[in-house]
């Protein structure tokens, strides 16, 4: 019996969005993770109906770290959508200029996000509105650290030899999920700053 052979050594190694898994992953990662989102948002309305003390509980956030971080965090994206297109054109000079922006952007996003916790009027341990405040903002706030982390380490690579083909790849999928942690933190601030002075 014959035996049918096809030659894909011509194929390419690597794509960008949909086409390849990781795609797939951060993607299934992102609905994980807006679900978490979505209780923690959920749990905060729940108690905010359902408890009488929550409305004195729910001391009004100072929003001038918030308000900064959410500037910084939205003005991001424009440099993020430049870093996807010039992944795909594999710009090697552009993608690395660009990655250096936004490891310095998020590294300033970390520190707006640590001074935000220290202005916090409210401990975590004081009553379920405190906890809740502290979880929905350290819950973004470890997404905002991960991409930073991993947009520090991919800085780091296409400065290497290993700066070609699937890294390009790489920078286009991690520009895709920065987009999740900027729209992620919009209806958070909403809620956590917004709704208590309602």
């Amino acid at each position: 019996m014959a035996r049918t052979v096809i030659d894909v050594s011509g194929l390419p190694t690597y794509a960008f969005g949909s086409r390849v898994t990781p795609w797939w992953g951060t993607f299934s990662f992102c609905l994980l993770e807006g679900t978490g989102f979505a209780l923690g948002i959920g749990g905060y309305l729940y108690l905010a109906v359902t408890n009488t003390h929550w409305a004195k509980d729910a001391v009004p956030l100072n929003p001038f770290w918030s308000g900064l971080f959410t500037v910084v965090l939205v003005l991001s994206a424009l440099p993020n959508f430049l870093i996807r297109r010039a992944a795909m054109r594999e710009s090697l000079r552009s993608v690395r200029l660009l990655l250096l922006v936004m490891s310095a952007v998020g590294l300033v996003l970390v520190g707006l996000r640590i001074m935000e916790f220290s202005a916090l009027p409210v401990r975590w341990s004081d009553n379920a509105y405190g906890s809740f405040v502290w979880l929905l903002l350290g819950l973004h706030g470890v997404h905002v650290l991960t991409d930073v982390a991993d947009t520090l380490v991919l800085a780091v690579l296409m400065f290497t030899q290993h700066g070609r083909g699937k890294r390009f790849s790489d920078a286009e999928d991690n520009a895709f999920y920065w987009y999740f942690v900027v729209l992620s933190w919009l209806p958070l601030y909403g809620i956590v700053y917004w709704v208590p002075r309602l």
